[in-house]
């Protein structure tokens, strides 16, 4: 606690005072506390426990205006109370090196990526930064912290010819009907989930889905979709209003879950690797970006507020940079 209180005073005066001056003000004050034993008392950690959560709270609660769902919400919550657990300091007393420490031992105890350090980082910086624009603190202590670099892996996509093999595969009308919509929309699950028969416009082949933060924007499928949509919906005896239901009874909506297991098992059966509905979206992106549709249009079809996002999501076919190659560059 002393070393804690030797540095952030010499902090706070490095901008009044020399290199000099602030070695003789550290070297004297070190001699004028040796004998001193500094504690925080109990009840003044209490106070600070409770402050630093009302922050907190105020915080969670300006996200939530903005429109951040409540999954990222949880998120923010969680990651931040963990680490508010772990300091006895108010927030204003926050150094970069207390953030920088906290980053080092988090991932060195849970042998976490750098992806999971770097979104650390990122929701601290948030958080910083609002407490930054509400005057709670005068700078950020993140701003010093920079991007953690971390390794960029091709992540996979569906082929053409596992595509054929998966529809090959299902019995249910429902599952094709599902794979072909996922694969011609590339809506995310939670949005898929949520889609009712009404929003379906068979005539223009679109639908339109709520987005992240409550944006909606329309999605378009193609006429195979429609097809297998259309078959599907003729079978169905259920009174739901969900696009997508439960195969038994009482054939309710399809929650995330839902998908997400069924596309695991259809995988396996049609031995085509690991299926989740995340990588209909990547592909679609894809073969979007193959095919020649410009980037901007892919991000207003996957509802991407940053361009950067739409980037990640496309991986460009390595033939086609071939041939590109040998077309501009001889």
């Amino acid at each position: 606690m002393k070393g804690k209180l030797l540095d952030n005073t010499i902090a706070k005066m490095s901008d009044s005072l020399t290199p000099a001056q602030l070695y003789e003000l550290r070297r004297t004050l070190e001699q004028e506390l040796s004998g001193y034993e500094i504690v925080v008392a109990p009840c003044q950690k209490e106070r600070t426990k409770q402050a630093n959560e009302e922050l907190l709270g105020s915080f969670i609660s300006a996200k939530r205006i903005e429109g951040c769902s409540e999954k990222t919400l949880n998120y923010y919550q969680n990651t931040i109370s963990a680490w508010l657990v772990t300091i006895n300091m108010e927030l204003r007393e926050v150094t970069t090196n207390d953030i920088r420490r906290y980053l080092s031992e988090f991932q060195a105890k849970n042998n976490s990526s750098k992806t999971t350090i770097d979104n650390i980082r990122r929701i601290f910086s948030s958080f910083f930064s609002w407490l930054e624009d509400e005057d709670y603190i005068v700078k950020s202590p993140v701003r010093r912290i920079h991007k953690v670099r971390s390794e960029i892996t091709v992540k996979e996509t569906i082929s053409d010819e596992q595509l054929e093999t998966l529809r090959d595969s299902c019995t249910e009308l429902r599952d094709l009907a599902m794979i072909d919509f996922l694969v011609s929309t590339g809506v995310r699950v939670g949005e898929l989930v949520n889609i009712n028969i009404s929003d379906i416009n068979f005539n223009e082949r679109q639908c339109v889905v709520l987005g992240k933060g409550n944006k909606e924007r329309t999605v378009y499928f193609n006429a195979r979709a429609k097809v297998h949509l259309q078959n599907y919906l003729a079978t169905r005896t259920d009174s739901d209003a969900a696009l997508f239901v439960s195969l038994s009874r009482p054939n309710n909506r399809l929650t995330i879950s839902g998908v997400e297991n069924r596309l695991r098992e259809l995988g396996k059966m049609a031995k085509v690797g690991r299926l989740h509905p995340h990588k209909f979206r990547r592909t679609l992106a894809t073969m979007a970006i193959d095919k020649g549709m410009p980037i901007e249009q892919v991000q207003r079809l996957l509802g991407h507020c940053k361009i950067d996002t739409t980037l990640h999501y496309a991986m460009v076919n390595q033939n086609n940079v071939k041939i590109a190659h040998r077309k501009f560059l001889g």
